[in-house]
């Protein structure tokens, strides 16, 4: 299958003949109530219906099925619309009618609400039920989470390295980027980390590679960057993980994912900028050629890294990728990255950690966060933990000599790679949904992504015209 096409079958022609569904909060239920036919007013009164948030019940008419009214309560997320598309009924069609609400938000939930990894089963899926509107920008929005979705729900006997660094060619190809592999030979020499990484897989490592520019961006045009931690499986190596450990470990390449996720959102909405995107694709296994706990390996900045630990190999990844990223001295260097358990012990799975060396783009991060409704926590690149990276035998090692604040030790490994000078932005992330719930199926998940791209987009978007 290919992950970067994605037809949104949750949606209708704008134009198309629908049924009517009202969203309604509670303090307009009493007017909406007056306005409908006096039998369906009566049943909802009778159901004891409040336009409580997810709160949905379907209205008769003369010929069946007439309606349906769904309650938002004091949500103006996309998850107030998240349930629509699999509660309503099988591949009906709806057209939303206007209410207190904005229309975009509607649309991206419905369609994330729709959303469901089918395509490795031998029997149909349930057809969602379809809305009748305009994709638009939640339409790109939603093309680009089922993406990032499908990517990391892929089992990783069917994305390994190549296949994952094949999508990300795909994706540069369908808007017109430059795309480039780097494997083999040049790999050693130019992202030596990686290489140590992959070297226990009989799958060889790859860094893929995408440099864009909108139509409307110069060559002095704000540069992004972007590096994304392709772990396709992660079997901690030597230092191996119990099996319940590996349960989730196909997932552990969402970051990689989430970066092509706002990428693919960058290039659709042609922002008048230019990017690059890194990222390392390779698998941690167990052989005889896996490098081991004690080894020491040089970067590709020159610094040399002891093993302290093989299973914290995406700090390995991330820091070639981000050396290299760095000389260009970006406008900003962002990395997404299922880094570290103790991201989620602090903060548990719903809330991706934000590390970051400039305020002001913290600050916009988390302001757009919380404007679209995907939200990150920004926690504290502590100085006075640094020393415990330090290595008898290396320049620095690749985890702490004590068991506390490995968010925070993860994000001053990294940090180590990257020049003051250059803002840099780490976000330590989940990518997945351990249960169901409105927009936000069981599953992998792009978190953060929205969140980022809204921000680039706030801080650049005004260049257009410039």
């Amino acid at each position: 299958m290919n992950a970067v096409i994605q037809r949104l079958d949750c949606l209708a022609d704008p134009d198309a003949a629908g049924l009517p569904l009202l969203a309604v909060r509670p303090a307009e239920l009493a007017r909406t109530l007056e306005s409908l036919p006096s039998g369906q007013a009566s049943f909802l009164r009778a159901q004891g219906f409040t336009a409580a948030a997810q709160e949905l019940v379907l209205l008769a008419g003369p010929d069946g099925l007439a309606g349906a009214i769904l309650g938002l309560g004091a949500d103006r997320s996309p998850v107030a619309f998240g349930g629509l598309a699999l509660r309503l009924p099988a591949a009906t069609t709806w057209r939303l009618t206007p209410g207190d609400f904005e229309l975009e938000t509607a649309i991206l939930g419905f369609c994330l609400g729709a959303y469901r990894f089918g395509q490795l089963k031998t029997t149909a899926r349930r057809a969602p039920a379809r809305l009748a509107a305009a994709p638009g920008q939640a339409g790109a929005c939603a093309q680009a989470m089922w993406m990032v979705r499908d990517l990391i729900n892929l089992p990783a006997n069917l994305l390994g390295p190549a296949e994952l660094a094949a999508a990300a060619v795909s994706l540069g190809e369908m808007f017109g980027a430059t795309t480039r592999l780097t494997t083999g030979h040049d790999l050693e020499t130019e992202y030596p980390t990686i290489a140590a990484v992959g070297r226990g897989s009989v799958r060889a490592p790859v860094v893929a590679r995408l440099d864009w520019h909108g139509s409307q961006a110069g060559a002095d045009a704000p540069l992004i960057a972007l590096c994304g931690k392709g772990v396709v499986f992660d079997s901690g190596g030597y230092d191996l993980k119990p099996s319940s450990g590996m349960l989730r470990m196909k997932k552990d390449m969402g970051g990689a994912a989430v970066t092509l996720g706002i990428a693919r959102m960058i290039m659709q909405a042609d922002l008048p900028i230019r990017f690059s995107l890194r990222l390392g694709c390779v698998e941690n296994s167990v052989s005889g050629q896996a490098m081991r706990p004690l080894d020491v390996i040089r970067t590709r900045a020159g610094i040399t890294v002891e093993i302290g630990n093989t299973d914290a190999e995406g700090r390995l990844v991330l820091c070639d990728l981000l050396a290299d990223a760095a000389a260009a001295q970006p406008d900003l260097l962002l990395d997404c990255a299922t880094l570290t358990g103790a991201a989620r012990v602090a903060l548990g799975p719903d809330l991706p950690a934000l590390f970051c060396n400039d305020d002001a783009w913290a600050n916009t991060l988390l302001h757009t966060s919380q404007v679209v409704h995907d939200p990150v926590w920004r926690l504290p690149l502590w100085a006075g933990y640094d020393p415990w990276l330090q290595s008898p035998v290396a320049d620095i090692n690749n985890v702490s000599t004590r068991p506390f604040a490995g968010a925070i030790i993860g994000a001053l490994f990294l940090q180590r790679f990257v020049p003051p000078a250059v803002p840099w932005a780490h976000i330590d992330l989940y990518a997945w949904n351990d249960q169901t719930t409105p927009a936000r199926p069981e599953g992998g998940e792009a978190q953060a992504m929205r969140a980022v791209f809204a921000a680039i987009a706030l801080k650049f978007e005004n260049s257009r015209n410039g």
